[in-house]
Parts: C-alpha cells; structure tokens; sequence
C-alpha cells in the first residue's frame, strides 16, 4: 500500500466513526509510519533533484553522471516494470554499477525482495542461491550472463534481464525501464506516488542476503525493512556520511565494497539517506581508486583489511590532503573558504584489522572508522569508538585500542560475550542454550552475541539453522573474544580458527598482528598445524612487499628474536606465496589455508 492509498484509507475510517484511539492493524496510526530505507531515493530525488547522485565508468569506457532525479526516474522505471510483470522476487548478478542502485530500488518500490549474489562464486553456487531464493527473475551485467547458462536449463520460466552497462542508453535493461515509464503513465503518471515508499508491514523482507557457504551450502539471512532502516541510519551516524564538510556538505563514497555483499553493508540506503555522490567502480583497480581519491574529494570508502593493505602498498599511494584543526574550525564559524579538507573516512571491516595497518593509512591520511559484523547483521553492528585520552599514549598502544572491535552501535542493543563450553579435545561449542556473560577483564575468552534491532530475522527456509542460530535467545557469532572493563569487545578469532599448542590457546590473529610488522611482509595468515609433540603448533603464510625476497627460515628467526612475540606463539612453519586466497570481498580464506597445512594442495 502506497502512502496516499493509506492516508486515504485513514480518512474513510475517521468518517465511518472510528476512534483515533484505536489500534488495530487496519488503521492508520499518525505517530508513526511502517520504516522502509526505499523511500530515501524518491526523498533525494524531491530535496536535490540535481546533486549528483552517481558517477560511473561504464563497460564501455564512458563516464556517467546521473542526478538523483535521473536515478529516481530511472529507478522507478524498473519498479513499474516489475510491477506490471508481477514479479516480486528479483535476482541480482552485477557488479558495481548504476543499474545495481536502480534494481535496488526499483525492487522496493515494486514490494519485492530482493537477492543480490556474488558472481565471483562457482555457477552450480550461483543456481543453487536462485533456485533456493524462488526468483522469478534476475537483472544480469552482460559480463556474467554466461554464468547462468546452467541455471536457464534449470529454471526456463525464470526471466533474465540483461544490463550492457554502457553509455548508449539501449539493450534489454533499458527497453525494460522505457516499458515500466509507459506502464506508469497508462496509470496516470504517479512517478514514485504509485510505488512502495511506505509498506504495510516493516518486518516483511526486503532482500535475502547469502552467506559464503565456505563449510556448507549458503544460507539465506532474511533481511527486514525495519532492520535495514535502522542499520542504514546506523550506518549514517557511525561512519559520518552526514558530517564530511569538504565536499559542500554531500558524502563522496566510492564503492570498493562489492553491492551484494549483506546489501553493501546497507549503503546504497544509507548514502542516498544523505543525498551522497555514488562512485561505481566495477573491479578493483588501486590504481584508478588513488585517482579518484585525488581528483574526486573522495570522502568514504568501505574495504576489508585487505584491500587496505594493497592499497596502501600502491605505487600511486601518496599522502592525501586533510586535517581538521582548530584554524579550519574558525574558517567555519567565520564562514569564509578554507582550503583544507578532511581525511578520508574509511569504514574497515570483514576481518579483523592489525594496528600496524591503522597507523600505515593514517600516514596516507585515509582514516579507519572500524567496524565488526556478519551477514547476519547487515554487516556492521559494532564500532571502535576513538577515545581523547588515547591521544597520549605510545603509538603501539593507541593503534592496538583502536584495533578493538568496540561497542554497539547506536541502533543496536550492547555487544555482549558469553561463556562458552569446552569438550574435552578444548574446542568450544559457541551455541551454548546457557547465557552467562564473561568478566569484563579483558582475559576471560568467550562468544560474541548480540539482540537487538540489527539481527537478521532469520535463515529462509531453514528453521533449524535458525533456532540454532538464535539458541538462549541471542544471536550468536561464532566468534571468539574478550570483554574489556570498558565495555569495548575485543576479537581473538573465530573458534576454528584458535590453535591450541601444548594446552595453550593461541590466537592466530595475534600471531598475524606480529608478522607485520616485518618491514618485508605485506600480509600473513596463521591456521594450526598438527604436531605430534604439542597437539597443534602455528603455520604462517605471507606475501611480500614488492621488491622484497624472503624465505620462511628468516621470518621464524625474526619472529623468535626481534618480534617481542611469546615464544610458543612463534609459527613452527612459515611458507611465501605470492598471493593469499581471499573472497571476493578480501576476507582471507582460512578453511582454504587449513586445507594446505594438511597437505592437501590441490583444495581451493
């Protein structure tokens, strides 16, 4: 139901006598209104109809720009052809691109739901994700329309809508938004009017989001319109999108954080929420994102510890212009022009971050806003809040705080750790039906788990990974850590990934933290290794910087006698490659690196 459908159904109720007082659901209540992130686009679209909503290199070596009132028009487009067609459950298989933010919106102004996929996955994964989701149709770049040749055989009923992605305005993407604009207008041309801003139901989905489903088949995490809402606003205070002042009050974020991965973390809402400039970017190419980080005033950016890393290690990598200090704060107050700029906001998540790479982008003036969450989160729920008194310590010290997983965001009930049980080989079963918090030391290891506003109503058709997931009425994580006296939440690895050596538990993101700090070593991962002796000892892999030669003989004796690292924690084992295996959102692939420490080479 429209909004102006349910204004007039209020109205008719109020002349056949009903009582304003009363609360059923067929009434409309004038205190609140059902949330949905949707209506943000056409609310851009009516504020600032001509700021620039995207700026896009397409397919074709163009570059695009879009006003937010082309983006909504164009968005509608896609809403009126899904509703004329009736589908209601939408694939997406896209990168990065402007048809990606107008199928997502197009999506809920139609009442649908909608499930955007990685298409760096295998196709027999990608069939399975569709045919798991019950689309009706899916919205494909013609880059990856090869990867559903399995899936058509499949699902022949299923329509496939492709986007070319270029500048020339024509294919079967845009024949269907030309179709959709005349289904509007045989209508009466209600623009946005006659779409969905405002849902009957907030807790109805709005989108199914996967799981990797590195360990089993994905899941489907049931995301809300509710939800969404309130993580996007999340979104919105906690990594400053509505308070960068060096771009005319306007965000500039730059999409290096793949669309479909938790619905972009919930950004394509929480930007449009704040009439920001979307800058596409179909692959990662550090190259032309320095470009634009030079050229373009981005503002935010939102990358895995990873992709940070290389980043940083870009030959084009260079300190960037920004500081906020007391004279550009008088600039302000005296309102006369001012030359400095901010630093650039980067929101780091999807593996834990080292200090070491913190204090690195902090030199290049990119500032880490970091973040923890899971898919079944819509991805970030946590932040580690800087503190002043933190200004006065040892660089070592003030970077491993901020390193913290932190607290819960302001949408968000506190993080919390619990204890977990032990069996008798000491491996935990995080899903304990038993609640009990862990002491606030800082020492006590236990399971992260959250309730609240941002967790995931569930797993789509499958209850009993639901109630697993949600045993003793929280939801859990999977992830190990400790809770420090100030209430911040502290990540010592997931609880596959803790090496337990000779009775002791070794965290290998600490073993990871260590390792580079090597002057030599890009980045390192740490999974266990059998031995006979201690149970499990640590085997490292690492890549170099460029230009630099190493051997793992030269790390193990760096580690044992320059690191300062305990001597058990010392990786028995240290192996160079040339690259680590990762997602497609630069999460390293650890069940893959177990894989090898057992022998088996050939496993990716």
């Amino acid at each position: 139901m429209t909004a102006a459908l349910r204004r007039l159904s209020a109205l008719a109720h109020q002349l056949a006598g009903g009582s304003p007082s009363d609360t059923t659901e067929h009434v409309h209540r004038h205190h609140i209104h059902q949330l949905s992130p949707t209506h943000w686009l056409p609310r851009a679209a009516a504020i600032e109809p001509d700021a620039i909503a995207v700026y896009h290199t397409t397919a074709n070596g163009a570059i695009l720009k879009y006003t937010y009132a082309e983006t909504a028009r164009r968005a509608a487009g896609i809403g009126y052809y899904l509703k004329k067609h009736g589908y209601k459950r939408v694939g997406i298989l896209m990168t990065n691109t402007p048809g990606f933010l107008e199928t997502f919106y197009g999506i809920g102004g139609a009442g649908g739901v909608n499930v955007g996929i990685n298409y760096r996955l295998k196709p027999e994964d990608i069939s399975y994700i569709f045919g798991h989701a019950d689309v009706e149709m899916i919205v494909v770049d013609a880059e990856f329309e090869h990867l559903l040749d399995g899936f058509r055989k499949e699902h022949p009923n299923v329509y496939i809508l492709v986007d070319t992605d270029t500048d020339r305005n024509d294919g079967p993407y845009n024949a269907a938004m030309q179709e959709g604009w005349n289904h509007d207008a045989e209508l009466g041309g209600q623009g946005w009017d006659g779409l969905e801003t405002e849902v009957q139901d907030e807790e109805a989905l709005i989108a199914l989001s996967y799981t990797s489903g590195t360990t089993a088949k994905p899941k489907g995490v049931e995301y809300t319109h509710r939800s969404a809402y309130l993580a996007a606003m999340a979104n919105v205070v906690e990594s400053g999108l509505n308070t960068h002042i060096s771009t005319a009050d306007r965000c500039h974020y730059l999409w290096t954080l793949p669309m479909f991965h938790a619905t972009g973390w919930t950004f394509p809402w929480a930007v449009t929420a704040v009439r920001g400039t979307h800058y596409m970017l179909r692959k990662i190419d550090y190259p032309e994102i320095w470009r634009l980080l030079k050229t373009e005033a981005i503002s935010h950016y939102n990358a895995a510890p990873t992709v940070n890393t290389l980043l940083c290690a870009d030959p084009n990598a260079e300190k960037l212009p920004g500081e906020l200090t007391s004279s550009r704060k008088l600039c302000q107050i005296a309102n006369v022009g001012c030359a400095m700029t901010e630093p650039v906001r980067v929101t780091v998540a999807a593996s834990p971050p080292t200090a070491y790479l913190f204090e690195t982008m902090e030199k290049l003036n990119l500032k880490p806003v970091h973040v923890y969450g899971l898919t079944e989160t819509y991805g970030p729920i946590t932040k580690g809040y800087w503190m002043p008194e933190w200004d006065d310590l040892e660089t070592k010290d003030k970077y491993a705080k901020q390193a913290r997983q932190g607290h819960g965001h302001i949408t968000s009930l506190p993080a919390r750790v619990i204890k977990t049980k032990e069996d008798d080989a000491g491996n935990r079963d995080q899903y304990n039906e038993e609640i009990e918090d862990v002491a606030k030391d800082g020492k006590e290891i236990g399971e992260i788990v959250f309730i609240g506003n941002i967790c995931a109503k569930g797993y789509y058709k499958d209850p009993v990974a639901t109630r697993k997931l949600f045993a003793g009425g929280v939801q859990h994580t999977g992830d190990l850590a400790v809770w420090h006296p100030d209430g911040a939440i502290q990540i010592l690895d997931r609880a596959k990934d803790i090496i337990i050596s000779g009775g002791e538990n070794i965290s290998s993101l600490s073993v990871e933290s260590m390792l580079v700090t090597h002057p030599d070593i890009l980045e390192a991962a740490c999974v266990a290794l059998k031995d006979e002796k201690w149970g499990e000892t640590p085997k490292a892999y690492v890549t170099v910087r460029e230009g630099k030669k190493l051997e793992g003989k030269d790390v193990i004796a760096w580690a044992k006698n320059k690191s300062g690292i305990s001597r058990f924690m010392v990786p028995s084992q240290v192996e160079v490659l040339a690259e680590l295996p990762k997602t497609s959102t630069g999460k390293l692939r650890k069940n893959v690196l177990r894989e090898w420490a057992k022998g088996n080479t050939d496993f990716n």
